[in-house]
């Protein structure tokens, strides 16, 4: 192993660095403190030979190989024992051409780092709510988030990514070339190589008009009844879904309310201003609202508002569903379970996915269910790992109750944890054996499978 380590360290300009390092332990440290792994080494990669020379010990030293953009990946699969880790954190840019309204982006960069440097261009790529969140991790699941209904999933948006393959070569997968490989990344995870750059198309997003409303938990029910059929027929150009929260110490909070729990909706209105008003009129009259923080914003502070809940780390374990219909039932089952979220970071987030989402057919991308109108997350947070069984036990729990009110066995990826590895084929549905296959082609000895994994055909599971 050491003189593996020692060839990679002089084949790669990026730095090596090992146990023996006393920034080890820094390196070695994802958003999730549950995943407390050591590998032999984690590859500080500066560019795509780095990361092919990374890509190439792993599979001629038969090595597990763990890749991290954001390390925002609840399951760990940004670390490994005893393995390697490639971290893209420092091939972190971001190029913007304003007129053709695209973006070139490094496998490294967050989505704090894509609004950045398209804010100022009034430009921006669909991505999730935390900005801390990798684009790579988030784009190959699906990407999920403020801007969905309005231009879709983040992997529809996306024109090309330039890949690192299991052989070593380096491809650039769009609508012309590699597209069996450029299909199945858009919602297949990282299963298929290292995505070392993405090339996004970009929408009009500059001030929004944003921000959560704060509700009695005893007005739960009114508002999840509300919301439900609200957006469904909501303007296209809004953004919101529905949560719990522990209110925090924030200006807009009334200081005797610090503490105490609250069902929220989180909008983004990226029409014109003036409309704001009315569309949201409807979301007001359902309940008092008793705290808010509402207004024209940039859209880049509305996507960094929840960063403070979700610090490197923390503990973190989550369910997932997709639903069709939120039917009475569940949402008894939420109303159950969600006034009793225990921590400030803990929620359930309702997060809808129709709008231009269902305008893309299933098999058209990956992310094969296209059909279901919202992608339920269950979200455990918490500090201490001393904590933790009660903290977990509450999300097995409401998701056991929320489950059965679903109609489909599969959740979105990004939302699952570890134990969730058997779920793969529901989540992946019905794409799942065309996934498989080119799987087969791209990666046949599944050197790629710290991810919520695809096997290849013909391998048995």
């Amino acid at each position: 192993m050491s003189g593996a380590i020692e060839a990679l360290t002089k084949a790669v300009r990026g730095r090596v660095i090992t146990p023996s390092d006393s920034d080890y332990d820094d390196a070695r440290v994802v958003y999730n403190a549950m995943h407390d792994r050591r590998p032999s080494a984690v590859i500080r990669c500066v560019d795509a030979a780095d990361v092919m020379a990374a890509v190439a010990a792993a599979r001629d030293g038969g090595l597990d190989l763990a890749v991290r953009g954001g390390g925002h990946s609840v399951p760990g699969f940004g670390t490994v024992d005893d393995g390697l880790v490639i971290d893209l954190s420092t091939m972190n840019h971001v190029r913007v051409a304003p007129g053709k309204k695209v973006a070139q982006v490094g496998g490294g960069a967050t989505w704090g780092d894509v609004d950045h440097a398209t804010y100022p261009f009034g430009l921006a790529a669909p991505g999730g709510i935390v900005s801390t969140t990798g684009v790579g991790g988030l784009t190959l699941g699906g990407g999920i988030g403020y801007l969905t209904r309005s231009v879709g999933l983040s992997i529809d948006n996306l024109l090309s990514a330039d890949v690192v393959l299991a052989d070593g070569r380096q491809v650039t997968a769009s609508d012309y070339q590699n597209e069996d490989l450029f299909w199945a990344l858009r919602g297949g995870g990282g299963n298929f190589g290292v995505v070392t750059g993405f090339e996004f198309q970009l929408h009009e997003v500059g001030d929004i008009v944003g921000g959560p409303m704060f509700y009695e938990v005893g007005d739960a029910a009114a508002v999840l009844e509300c919301y439900r059929g609200f957006i469904a027929d909501a303007p296209e150009d809004l953004g919101c879904f529905f949560g719990w929260q522990i209110a925090p110490p924030l200006p807009f909070i009334p200081e005797d309310r610090v503490g105490d729990l609250f069902c929220v909706l989180v909008a983004c209105w990226n029409g014109p201003h003036e409309q704001a008003e009315r569309v949201l009129q409807p979301l007001r009259d359902v309940a008092e609202v008793k705290a808010e923080q509402v207004d024209v914003m940039p859209f880049p502070a509305l996507n960094s508002a929840f960063d403070g809940l979700v610090p490197k780390g923390m503990q973190h374990y989550w369910k997932a569903d997709f639903i069709t219909e939120l039917t009475d039932e569940a949402i008894a089952a939420h109303i159950e379970h969600g006034k009793k979220t225990p921590h400030v970071s803990s929620s359930m987030h309702l997060h809808p996915i129709n709008g231009a989402a269902q305008r893309v057919g299933a098999d058209e991308t990956a992310f094969g269910h296209r059909d279901k109108n919202f992608a339920p997350v269950v979200v455990g947070i918490w500090d201490d790992a001393a904590d933790s069984e009660p903290n977990i036990q509450w999300v097995k729990d409401y998701y056991a109750a929320i489950h059965p009110h679903s109609d489909s066995d599969g959740g979105y990826i990004n939302f699952m944890s570890d134990d969730d590895d058997h779920r793969a084929p529901a989540n992946y549905g019905a794409n799942y054996d065309r996934l498989a296959a080119v799987k087969a082609t791209y990666d046949p000895d599944n050197l790629f499978h710290i991810n919520q994994n695809i096997v290849p055909a013909g391998v048995t599971r």
